[in-house]
């Protein structure tokens, strides 16, 4: 491995594409199998998925919501109880015909998603405004029959956690659905430095079955939009539906008010695509299974006792570290850590101790600088990695505000999503047919209308009637 330049991974500005498949790769995060549209979970690869696992999985727990685990396989019945539902997941669904050497009576959906298994077992489980609310979430993975697919970001079975609360007033479940998408966007900024917006999907683009949809939408490095976290109100739509009812505090039948919300692997594709560079993956310090590589470039005593003397005492605070002892060259030590983004190396050198110091790297920007070795090593990793956690979200914070456009023109639209793609912030005056319009300029959706909408002008950018909302545009992944 060279360590002025990974060279099995390609440059991310010469094929954008190709370099995130190499860092996967590279990094260990995945590898393709033989079950076409499906990847292996590496140790690396999962590791980052619970660490982001165990920190969403505290944070619902705190809000009141409880782990379950619904089936796996859905009737077909079921499913077709919501029109909505079908039609949004008929392309994607996969059935279960067989079982054994018998076909079955009825067809079987792998799941897609859980609405219909989770309005059934509500169905069975309340009867009462006492029995109100449940806020359930569960962690597991779902098939969709994707015809492209890309590691992390779009495969044909992924991970994730999707969240079904159900309530007894329209405005408990509406407060529910904006508080989870809250937990998520805190999440993006806090944990992935990661500078997402939020807002309300169109008509159009919202969930199959929800009432409207809230989105956390981040912009990656080449100015390709991720949808990256949603949450959805159902009102009563699933409840009535599903025959879910319930005696009210006036002693009658009513339906409750439903949610779902969820985000999945693809938040790693987004780790990558925000922060990575030509020397493989940069992870923030918050998020990162391995905060600390200790690389002892000499195997003397003196060498060896610093470095797990050092492991010791960041282990003891809670900083999770480790040393390479595999044998392998200083060079390629360096350069493995880089290339698995370990937020801070520590090189310790016979020559180093010497003079009476040790070497600290931060992976983001690969500065070095040189510590005493008699100074608090645990104080100085701890500020290098709230300086790096602090520094990525800047950065990235800046990326996104220089490719944020505003447009009032549509050929100027045109020349940026053709040219230069990012957010656009455009005026639309809410008629789906100019929306259709939009997408025929390489595919560029609607991405959000956000909460804090700013009028920018009064006509809608396609067909120059008045303007209802101000919206951010892009390609997306």
């Amino acid at each position: 491995m060279d360590s002025k330049q990974n060279n099995k991974i390609t440059s991310r500005n010469t094929d954008f594409a190709k370099w995130y498949t190499d860092v996967v790769v590279a990094a260990k995060l995945a590898s393709y199998s033989n079950t076409k549209g499906c990847i292996v979970f590496e140790p690396n690869g999962y590791a980052l998925w619970e660490s982001m696992r165990n920190i969403l999985d505290q944070k619902f727990k705190e809000t009141g919501h409880t782990n379950v685990y619904m089936p796996l396989l859905i009737p077909e019945n079921l499913l077709r109880k919501e029109a909505e539902l079908v039609k949004g997941f008929a392309p994607e669904v996969a059935w279960v015909t067989e079982g054994g050497d018998k076909k079955l009576e009825e067809r079987l959906c792998i799941r897609p998603t859980s609405e219909t298994v989770f309005s059934d077992y509500f169905a069975s489980s309340i009867s009462s405004y006492r029995d109100l609310p449940k806020l359930y979430n569960q962690w597991c993975s779902v098939l969709r029959w994707e015809k492209e697919t890309r590691p992390f970001l779009r495969s044909r079975e992924f991970l994730w956690q999707e969240g079904h609360t159900i309530h007894e007033t329209k405005e408990e479940a509406e407060a529910e659905t904006l508080n989870m998408l809250n937990i998520y966007n805190n999440f993006f900024h806090e944990y992935l430095a990661i500078p997402s917006i939020v807002g309300k999907k169109t008509e159009k683009e919202k969930f199959a079955g929800a009432e409207y949809t809230y989105t956390v939408e981040a912009l990656m490095y080449n100015g390709v939009a991720l949808q990256s976290g949603t949450s959805h109100y159902f009102g009563q739509k699933f409840s009535k539906a599903y025959g879910i009812k319930y005696t009210n505090r006036e002693n009658k039948l009513d339906y409750p008010y439903q949610t779902s919300w969820g985000v999945s692997t693809r938040m790693i594709g987004a780790l990558i695509m925000v922060h990575s560079d030509d020397y493989g993956l940069v992870l923030p310090p918050k998020i990162a299974p391995k905060k600390v590589v200790i690389i002892p470039i000499t195997d003397t005593l003196e060498v060896l006792s610093l470095a797990n003397d050092y492991l010791d005492k960041l282990t003891k605070e809670g900083i999770s570290a480790y040393i390479d002892s595999s044998g392998k060259s200083p060079g390629f030590k360096f350069a493995e850590a880089e290339v698995n983004g370990i937020p801070v190396r520590i090189e310790i050198g016979k020559r180093d101790l010497d003079k009476g110091v040790v070497t600290l790297v931060r992976r983001d920007t690969r500065e070095k600088r040189e510590v005493f070795t008699d100074t608090d090593i645990v104080r100085d990793v701890k500020i290098l990695l709230d300086d790096i956690q602090r520094d990525m979200y800047d950065r990235a914070l800046r990326r996104r505000e220089e490719m944020t456009y505003t447009c009032t023109d549509l050929e100027d639209f045109k020349d940026i999503i053709n040219s230069h793609p990012g957010f656009i912030r455009a005026m639309w005056c809410g008629d789906a047919k100019c929306e259709e319009k939009i997408k025929e300029i390489r595919g560029c959706k609607s991405r959000c209308i956000p909460f804090n909408e700013e009028k920018i002008s009064d006509k809608c950018i396609v067909c120059g009637k008045e303007a209802k909302n101000l919206v951010i545009w892009g390609i997306q992944y």
